[in-house]
This record gives structure tokens, C-alpha cells and sequence, in this order.
């Protein structure tokens, strides 16, 4: 690591500790070169993968863009702030989870009509007629009779 005051390339640590929740380890470094000490800290860095759009675009993930999805089919529902929370961390804990660099937009999409159905059918259903594009009357009746059927027999799509 370069020094923060002389630029020289050559430090040494002089201490390290984790911190508190386990999650950071803080370093104290001296300067081979100007013998002056510093600080640093090291933290594990996850990255969520890049979204890849139907029409092929990519953009990063972005929080903000789930919370107003959540929240749109949520609105004016009997769903708590946690527990929207809870839902948005399951959704990015299983992108992680794939390990992967980009994933496609229709998995996400699934990912959170899967967390929907589990907090809210109505929600679910506001959501699945946006992102399946419903045309009809008769999509609508699908996608009732699909949260209606016991649930030992089917999950969402």
C-alpha cells in the first residue's frame, strides 16, 4: 500500500484488529520511507451481479429500483416496513448466492413475485400483471386462480 504522505510504495503493519462485529480489520501501517503511520481498513466487498434488460441492455442492480417495485405492489397493503426489508435482503442474498457476473432481468422479476406471493397476494398479483404484461380479462383470472390453488399443490411461476 502506498503512503498517504510520501507516496513510497514500501509499508509495513504494525498492528492489525477486527473489529467489534467481526466484519472490518483495522490496520495501522508505517512508511518504510518517511516512518510516518497511518490507518486502514479492510472489508470484504460483495457485489451484486449486473442486470441484463430484455433488450439486452445492462445496468448495475439498484436497491432503489427494487424498493419501488416492492413498494408499488405493496401499496396501501397490510405489509410492515420489516418485512418488505426482510423480503428486498432474500432477494439480494440469492443474487449473491448465484455466484454470478450479470443476471437476467426475468430471474430477478421472478425472484421478487416469489417474495411478493409469500407476503401478499394482492401484491403479487399488481406486480405479475406489469411484469407478465397482462392483455386481458382472462390473465387477470389466471393469475387469481393460480394464488386461490392450495398451497402443497403450486407455487408461483
Amino acid at each position: 500500500m502506498k503512503c498517504p504522505f510520501c507516496k513510497h510504495d514500501d509499508t509495513q503493519v504494525v498492528d492489525s484488529r477486527v473489529n467489534e462485529e467481526g466484519d472490518s480489520i483495522r490496520r495501522r501501517r508505517r512508511c518504510l520511507s518517511c516512518d510516518k503511520r497511518f490507518t486502514t481498513y479492510e472489508h470484504a466487498e460483495l457485489r451484486l451481479p449486473q442486470i441484463v434488460k430484455s433488450n439486452g441492455f445492462r445496468e448495475l442492480f439498484d436497491e432503489d429500483k427494487l424498493r419501488v417495485g416492492f413498494n408499488r405492489a405493496l401499496h396501501k397493503r397490510p405489509v410492515s416496513a420489516d418485512l418488505v426489508d426482510d423480503a428486498m435482503e432474500r432477494v439480494k442474498q440469492k443474487l449473491l448466492s448465484l455466484g454470478e457476473r450479470e443476471v437476467d432481468s426475468r430471474r430477478l422479476g421472478e425472484m421478487v413475485m416469489r417474495e411478493l406471493y409469500k407476503l401478499d397476494k394482492v401484491a403479487y398479483i399488481r406486480f405479475a400483471s406489469v411484469y407478465r404484461d397482462f392483455q386481458d380479462v382472462e390473465d387477470f383470472r389466471d393469475a387469481v386462480k393460480e394464488v386461490q390453488k392450495p398451497a402443497t399443490r403450486r407455487k408461483p411461476k
